[in-house]
């Protein structure tokens, strides 16, 4: 079998059952594919179903999607060879953690609302990444430097991503945090989680105060792609060897650059244009789109 369909739900949910695989090995067959047998990665998660080769695999993907309904589960379809990678390079904010913190930031100016208006526009494409940094952080003049530990209090970390950086870690797959947000956010999430590289922006202070600019060159959606093609020349890997997570407009040059690129939770330019998206699974999804079993999978 050269090709498999794996069918992903959240594992807090474990809804996933032999009824669905089999409409799924149906529709496969319907559309002219050859399936195989159901490959259990976790029972009630996670499934393979590998099958021979059928044309259009997107258009493929849409028609087993019609025949789930509404059902929440996350599919994909990938060749069955070489699907675990050896690398992972993943956006921060919206996607390893819950928070875009730089709307928690303007909540201490009285501007959320107004800065999250800003981000909500750049992350569906519609401004420029930079300008959009430019103008939020602008709003943040004069904040005392102190407020921004009281900020990084309040991150939480999405379900799944201790589980995902523990796991491939202990497969020897190196990890990057690269965020167009703030350094200050950034580190204490890599070291928590085990990211062994951070690429992120760093916050202008002058006088224990920030002077609502970034320290230039700002690192935006071009500075992913570039940082994800040096991990991979210094790995001897290619990009079809990598994988990459994300949710916003500024992710979308790495996700369709790697050979994994995930849309995690994306928005809805991002869920469009990505190869592989998880609407519905946490992340340890991106384990189960690489063919790992539950007793791989470490506790996070």
């Amino acid at each position: 079998m050269t090709q498999v369909l794996t069918v992903i739900d959240d594992p807090q949910r474990a809804e996933l059952n032999a009824a669905h695989m089999e409409s799924l090995r149906a529709a496969l067959a319907m559309a002219g594919a050859i399936p195989g047998e159901a490959d259990w990665l976790w029972e009630g998660v996670a499934c393979d179903l590998p099958f021979t080769p059928a044309p259009d695999h997107v258009g493929l993907e849409a028609q087993l999607r019609a025949v789930l309904g509404d059902a929440p589960l996350d599919l994909a379809i990938q060749p069955a060879a070489g699907r675990r990678k050896a690398l992972l390079v993943a956006d921060l904010e919206s996607t390893i953690i819950a928070q875009e913190m730089l709307d928690e930031l303007g909540e201490l100016v009285g501007k959320r609302a107004e800065i999250a208006e800003v981000t909500a526009r750049s992350m569906r494409g519609e401004l420029g990444f930079e300008e959009a940094l430019n103008a939020r952080v602008a709003l943040l003049a004069d904040l005392p430097e102190r407020v921004l530990s009281d900020t990084a209090a309040r991150m939480s970390v999405n379900p799944g991503a201790a589980s995902l950086v523990a796991t491939l870690r202990r497969q020897g797959v190196r990890c990057a945090l690269v965020s167009g947000g703030f350094t200050c956010f950034a580190e204490p999430i890599a070291e928590r989680l085990g990211f062994e590289v951070v690429r992120a922006n760093c916050l202008e202070v002058s006088n224990g105060r920030l002077s609502g600019r970034v320290v230039q060159p700002i690192l935006g959606r071009e500075a992913k792609l570039e940082t994800l093609q040096e991990l991979c020349r210094e790995g001897d890997i290619t990009l079809a060897e990598a994988a990459a997570v994300g949710d916003g407009a500024n992710d979308l040059a790495m996700l369709e650059a790697a050979g994994l690129g995930v849309a995690y939770r994306g928005k809805p330019l991002v869920r469009e244009r990505a190869r592989f998206r998880l609407d519905h699974a946490d992340l340890t999804g991106l384990l189960f789109l690489q063919g790992y079993r539950r007793e791989e999978i470490v506790a996070g």
